[in-house]
């Protein structure tokens, strides 16, 4: 049975589009076998999703030196639903921040340690102007956790 790997993604903007696309073909990687791979955007996942997956990549820009309120939405409608029963869950989060995303990734982190996840590498800060080594960081993100799971690594 393959094991999942959910990514929530709030891609409002056509650069954090590409960095979603990025993570999609990261962790479907053609030498990654075994690993089912489910996008979704924050609004359309759901804790039953949170339930269904082995591992979890979020994804979200900073707005106002916070995560994105659809991405906050997210946790509000998944947090007490999975709490007992997801601790552990290896997860990995990348912010696209125009500033420095210290707030952001504080948020996330706090709501990471209230569930008990635990996470397989430190949040990955895009910060700044838009460069395009931001895909790459991306992709390689995702692929390195399909391939974690796929081993038992995660």
């Amino acid at each position: 049975m393959p094991r999942r790997l959910l990514i929530v993604v709030h891609a409002p903007s056509p650069n954090t589009q590409a960095l979603r696309e990025a993570a999609e073909r990261g962790a479907r990687h053609p030498e990654i076998e075994g690993v089912e791979v489910v996008v979704k955007a924050p609004l359309d996942a759901g804790p039953d999703d949170i339930r269904a997956c082995d591992a979890l990549l979020l994804g979200t820009t900073e707005n106002l030196g916070y995560m994105a309120g659809l991405t906050k939405d997210f946790f509000d409608r998944c947090y007490y639903p999975v709490l007992e029963e997801k601790q552990g869950l290896p997860c990995a989060l990348y912010v696209r921040a125009g500033h420095d995303g210290t707030g952001t990734r504080r948020a996330v982190e706090s709501i990471v340690t209230g569930l008990r996840w635990r996470w397989v590498q430190e949040p990955l800060i895009l910060r700044g102007e838009w460069q395009e080594a931001f895909v790459e960081q991306v992709e390689e993100l995702a692929m390195a956790m399909a391939a974690g799971l796929e081993v038992g690594a995660l």
